[in-house]
C-alpha cells in the first residue's frame, strides 16, 4: 500500500448497506477515512460506474462488501448475478492494481457443493451447484486473473443486526407461530458480519505494519468463519432458547422446532450439505482467534433484543 504510518490509509467500502458493509463502516474507521458507498452511489452492474468511482476516490484499500446475495431469485435472473458477482470484481481488481492499491473481496462457501465429509480448505476444487455460486466463483477467478494484491475472503451463514437474515427470521417467526420447521441436514458454521468486520480491520492492519516479505504472503484466498458448528435447526434453537432466556416473548419454544430434512423444503437453489470451511490458514497467517459461533449470535441478539 502506498501509505507510510504518518499517513493514514483512505478506505474505500462498497455495499455500505448491507450486514458486512455496515459493520465495515465501524471496524475500518480507526484505521483512516473511510469513504462509504451504497448501491446508488457505485451500481456494480455498471463497470464504467466503478472505474469512475475508484479514478475519484483513489483509495489505498477497497472493500467490496457487495454483492448480488439473492440464492434463489439469482437461478432466474443469472446475468444480473454474473454481472454483479462475476464481472464487477475483475474490474474492481484491475482498476486497484492500477492504483497500487488492496483489494479485499468476499465470497462464499457456495462454490463448493457441500458433499466433502471435513471441513473444507482453501485448495479444494470448486463445484458450485447454483447460479449464485457460480458467479461468485467467477468473481474470485477474476480477481486472481489479474494478479493485483488481494484478499478473497471465504464466509458463511453470515447474519448481523443490520440487514435481514435466518437469525431475524427465525426470531419474527417464534413470535408468530407456535411451531417451526427447520432443516436439520445442513452444516455450517453461523458467522456474524461484526466478526468478519473484524477481522477484516485485523488483517488489514497486519498487512500494513509488516515487512514486505509477510505482506506479500498474506494475499489470496482465506476462510473466514466462527468456529464451532451447527445445523440451521441448531441455529434455530440456539436463537429462540437464547432470545427466551433474556425475556423475549415467543410463542413457540425450543421444543417446538421441527428437525426436517432438505428433501421437505425444497428450493429453487441447492444449498451445500456442508458448509463447513477449515480456518487454520488464517488464524495461522493473520494470527486471529476466531470465537464460537454462539457467543457471536449471543452478541448479535443481544443488540436486536435490546
Amino acid at each position: 500500500m502506498r501509505h507510510s504510518a504518518a499517513n493514514a490509509p483512505t478506505l474505500l467500502v462498497l455495499g455500505s448497506n448491507g450486514q458486512v458493509g455496515f459493520e465495515l463502516r465501524r471496524s475500518l474507521s480507526p484505521l483512516g477515512p473511510v469513504v462509504a458507498l451504497d448501491r446508488t452511489a457505485c451500481n456494480l452492474a455498471r463497470p464504467d460506474e466503478i472505474r469512475r468511482v475508484l479514478r475519484e476516490v483513489r483509495p489505498d484499500v477497497v472493500v467490496n462488501a457487495a454483492a448480488y446475495t439473492a440464492v434463489d431469485k439469482a437461478e432466474s435472473e443469472a446475468e444480473l448475478a454474473h454481472a454483479i458477482n462475476g464481472t464487477a470484481p475483475g474490474v474492481l481488481a484491475e482498476e486497484a492494481k492500477a492504483l497500487g492499491s488492496l483489494l479485499v473481496h468476499y465470497s462464499t462457501d457456495y462454490v463448493f457443493d457441500g458433499a466433502k465429509a471435513a471441513p473444507y480448505v482453501e485448495t479444494d476444487a470448486p463445484n458450485p451447484q447454483s447460479v449464485y455460486g457460480q458467479s461468485k466463483l467467477a468473481g474470485e477467478q477474476a480477481i486472481l486473473a489479474v494478479g493485483g494484491d488481494a484478499l478473497i475472503f471465504r464466509t458463511c451463514w453470515v447474519a448481523g443486526v443490520h440487514g435481514g437474515n435466518f437469525a431475524k427470521t427465525m426470531l419474527r417467526l417464534a413470535r408468530e407461530r407456535t411451531s417451526l420447521r427447520v432443516v436439520a441436514d445442513q452444516h455450517g458454521a453461523p458467522t456474524t458480519a461484526s466478526l468478519i468486520a473484524d477481522v477484516t480491520a485485523h488483517a488489514i492492519a497486519r498487512r500494513r505494519f509488516s515487512n514486505a516479505d509477510v505482506g506479500a504472503a498474506m494475499t489470496g484466498v482465506f476462510h473466514l468463519a466462527a468456529s464451532g458448528e451447527a445445523t440451521w435447526h441448531s441455529y434455530a434453537s440456539e436463537v429462540v432458547r437464547y432470545a427466551a432466556s433474556r425475556g423475549a416473548m415467543l410463542k413457540a419454544g425450543v421444543d417446538a422446532i421441527e428437525a426436517i430434512s432438505t428433501a421437505e423444503y425444497p428450493l429453487p437453489a441447492p444449498r451445500p450439505r456442508n458448509s463447513m470451511l477449515d480456518t487454520s490458514k488464517l488464524r495461522q497467517c493473520f494470527g486471529v482467534f476466531l470465537p464460537d459461533w454462539k457467543s457471536e449470535v449471543h452478541h448479535m441478539l443481544d443488540q436486536l433484543l435490546h
